[in-house]
């Protein structure tokens, strides 16, 4: 029996109409699957249902993988790829894999010669980078960095060194609650020439990129991003 295919399905940022930010052909490959992986079954069934899945939704298979899921458990949930059914992979937000618990279901596919297809749709990485302004040619994604005061300041320090000496750009995210203490700590520990990009809510209605010097930064009112999706851009 041969193989299904694991497609990585984009979702869109926020509360918005798939069909606002996914294209058809995106939708169209969505609509006749029946399993899924997913981090939380109750939003990605919301998501679905907006989507127009042609499945009555109390028959679709969701199985879910989060932070909380056990390394030993990923390998079960190819069971359905390996049976010959299609599978989708879902994301919280943005693209799967990226960023994202799916890239060891992507990793376990790979080394069992499992076909993955990664559908186009928004990345708040890309979307953050193109809007920035900054070095687009050279960049690094960097995660979540530390929370505690004196590691986050060391690892600040670290990040704007390489990309003074690479001229590269740094991207970085922070659970949206500490957005606030992560500006604050770039502004106190990043030099005044550091360019410093901040990107709210991308594709949203209250969308903001905007990039500026720690010098201009620090004259300016801070940015509302508290409890907002933001992504972060150094480069010095």
């Amino acid at each position: 029996m041969s193989k299904g295919t694991l497609f990585l399905i984009p979702v869109p940022l926020g509360p918005v109409a798939p069909d606002t930010h996914l294209n058809p052909a995106v939708l169209d490959t969505i609509r006749p699957l029946t399993y899924f992986v997913v981090e939380q079954a109750k939003t990605a069934r919301a998501f679905l249902k907006a989507a127009g899945t042609e499945q009555p939704l109390q028959a679709l298979q969701l199985a879910e993988l989060n932070e909380h899921t056990r390394a030993s458990a990923i390998s079960d949930l190819l069971a359905p790829l390996r049976a010959g059914h299609d599978l989708g992979l879902l994301s919280e937000a943005g693209c799967p894999a990226v960023a994202d618990p799916g890239a060891d279901l992507v990793a376990m596919a790979q080394q069992e010669n499992i076909r993955v297809v990664p559908l186009v749709g928004p990345s708040s990485l890309l979307l953050a980078l193109m809007g920035s302004g900054l070095n687009g040619q050279r960049f690094a994604f960097q995660g979540y960095l530390p929370a505690k005061d004196v590691d986050r300041s060391k690892t600040l320090k670290e990040l704007e060194s390489e990309s003074r000496k690479r001229k590269q750009t740094q991207l970085f995210i922070e659970t949206p609650y500490r957005n606030r203490a992560m500006f604050d700590a770039i502004l106190a520990h990043c030099q005044a020439s550091t360019r410093l990009c901040v990107a709210t809510d991308l594709t949203l209605p209250g969308e903001s990129i905007r990039t500026q010097s720690i010098a201009q930064w620090k004259k300016q009112t801070p940015p509302d991003i508290e409890r907002r999706p933001t992504v972060f851009l150094l480069l010095a």
